[in-house]
């Protein structure tokens, strides 16, 4: 019986929610951060924005594992061209929230998937379209009291009772809203040998 050793991978993150995902896979990894800037360059556009991070934070983990394939992914929400950052706190989610009521948002995510010993890149962009009802100010408060997500872009979780705010999602992979387009990415890894399922 020949044995098959399975390819080390990694992820070039520290995100609970992108662990989380990843874990859906069934597949051995480790969670590494990448220590990336991720300040915006210029008047770059949220996608480019979304896949030159991606593409960094894989690239920055791969250097210090060349044999291993990791996975960077990024995602940047945005309201009519405005590229939006996590909230951080109470003040800045609420500000995210009344600024998205009865609007839609468009979330950029991007996946880039690298190899430094075989010099291989693979990547993928994935675009949700989320349409929120129209929020007052009493609902928002119930839903940062209950949830918090204060370290999430676009201030909620799809995952969570924050899709009691949206009136409808446009999306091709609905994990991608949650940070790690899943669908895309077991592609990816099956086209780099990994078997996924």
């Amino acid at each position: 019986m020949v044995e098959t050793t399975i390819p080390a991978l990694v992820l070039a993150s520290t995100s609970r929610y992108r662990r989380q995902l990843l874990d859906r896979l069934a597949l051995p990894f480790t969670s590494v951060a990448p220590n990336v800037d991720e300040s915006r360059i210029g008047h770059e556009p949220p996608a480019a924005l979304a896949a030159r991070l991606a593409q960094a934070k894989a690239q920055a983990v791969a250097r210090q594992q060349p044999q291993a394939w990791v996975i960077g992914s990024d995602q940047v929400a945005e309201r009519e061209g405005l590229a939006l950052g996590k909230p951080g706190d109470h003040a800045g989610a609420v500000a995210q929230l009344r600024a998205a009521s009865g609007r839609t948002l468009q979330f950029h995510t991007a996946l880039c998937l690298h190899h430094v010993a075989s010099a291989t890149t693979l990547s993928h962009r994935d675009l949700t379209i989320v349409r929120f009802r129209t929020l007052d100010d009493a609902t928002i408060e119930r839903y940062l009291r209950h949830e918090q997500p204060y370290d999430c872009a676009g201030s909620f979780k799809s995952e969570g009772l924050g899709i009691a705010l949206f009136e409808a999602i446009e999306s091709n992979d609905p994990t991608a809203l949650i940070g790690l387009p899943l669908i895309a990415l077991a592609r990816l890894l099956r086209t780099a040998g990994f078997t996924a399922p």
